[in-house]
């Protein structure tokens, strides 16, 4: 996972929740809703607004962080289903190269 030189920006690897999930409750407390535009990161306070920067495609999705992960290193951030088709990503793709910046 590659950081950026600014203090709120970072660049690496998203991938997406698993649709089985919706439902469940978040680290945040609140139920998952694979309709929301929310996603899960390790060091961002709950309640964060995140820029999410597709690196291919160029769009972008503001998200709300309301859970803890993804608890790999090989990811920077775990969007919705609902955040990813937004930046044009799928689970067949798997993975997307985004830059991330707390708003």
């Amino acid at each position: 996972m590659l950081f950026s030189s600014q203090a709120h920006a970072q660049t690496g690897l998203a991938c997406i929740y698993s649709e089985k999930l919706h439902g469940g409750k978040t680290a945040s407390g609140e139920r998952f809703d694979k309709n929301k535009l929310t996603a899960a990161h390790l060091k961002f306070k709950l309640g964060t607004k995140v820029r999410v920067i597709n690196l291919t495609t160029k769009k972008s999705v503001i998200v709300r962080i309301n859970d803890r992960g993804p608890f790999t290193k090989k990811f920077l951030i775990d969007l919705s289903p609902a955040a990813a088709k937004a930046i044009g990503f799928s689970y067949r793709q798997g993975v997307a190269k985004v830059r991330i910046e707390r708003i």
